[in-house]
């Protein structure tokens, strides 16, 4: 097999280069989200905003990195796309932590939208219906909406009444924790409805997390109760062996007297 020239590879390379630095510029390179501080601020004059607030006007950077200097503060550019760029004196690291915890707390609050699932079939018998209702009183206390699928199969097809009257006796069970969102639809050989929680979930969690402060607390009681009660059952175990032997030593000195 003959080698391939030294011109193949060069031209092969090139063409690989300029693949990648379209695709760059197709895509864009990364962007950083860290604002520049300091002697990372490039610029000949910003407009300078004071730690609290108060603007202290157009100064040149070398005049506001000795400011950030003498008060112990940075220089953080806040605004890069004005003109001139606003920068701010302020605690970089203070303000960095104070973000993220926002951020964090943002997250913990945001809630997701979770539908689940319960399926039944026309002829469901008492029981499995008294199991099922109890998955979606679970559901719907957790603050998740619940999509309820009616299964039929065979001749229940031409029976679609059925399935109507066992979603509206399911909706009418658990109308205290859910309210009917989407009426009963059919879709083929389902019927299906949606069932939305009253509460929302952070509600949900929320009181989740206090009926759980609330066993804690009661068995933290329950266990201290018994704690006190076996304390006195030994200290009343102690007190028998002395009071029998002081009842013997009275004894002892009866007969010696008699």
């Amino acid at each position: 097999m003959a080698r391939k020239p030294f011109a193949f590879w060069v031209t092969r390379r090139r063409g690989w280069l300029t693949g990648q630095i379209r695709q760059f510029a197709t895509t864009g390179g990364p962007i950083s989200t860290e604002l520049r501080v300091n002697d990372r601020i490039r610029v000949p004059e910003v407009r300078l905003v004071g730690p609290n607030g108060e603007q202290v006007g157009i100064v040149r950077i070398d005049d506001a990195l000795r400011l950030a200097q003498e008060s112990d503060l940075d220089l953080v550019e806040v605004a890069p796309t004005a003109r001139p760029p606003v920068c701010k004196l302020m605690d970089y690291g203070k303000f960095k932590y104070e973000t993220a915890q926002k951020a964090r707390e943002t997250r913990r609050n945001q809630t997701n939208t979770v539908i689940k699932e319960m399926k039944l079939r026309p002829k469901i018998d008492a029981h499995d219906y008294e199991t099922k209702k109890g998955h979606v009183v679970r559901f719907l206390k957790q603050g998740d909406k619940v999509k309820i699928t009616i299964m039929f199969r065979g001749r229940e097809q031409h029976r679609p009444e059925l399935g109507f009257r066992l979603l509206q006796k399911l909706a009418g069970d658990v109308e205290e924790l859910g309210f009917v969102e989407s009426t009963p639809k059919q879709d083929g050989r389902n019927m299906v409805m949606v069932i939305g929680p009253h509460k929302k979930k952070s509600e949900a969690k929320l009181e989740a997390k206090a009926e759980r402060s609330e066993r804690a607390a009661a068995r933290a009681a329950d266990r201290d109760a018994e704690r006190a009660e076996h304390k006195e059952r030994s200290a009343a175990a102690k007190e028998e062996p002395r009071k029998a032997g002081r009842r013997s030593e009275n004894v002892d000195s009866d007969v010696i007297g008699l």
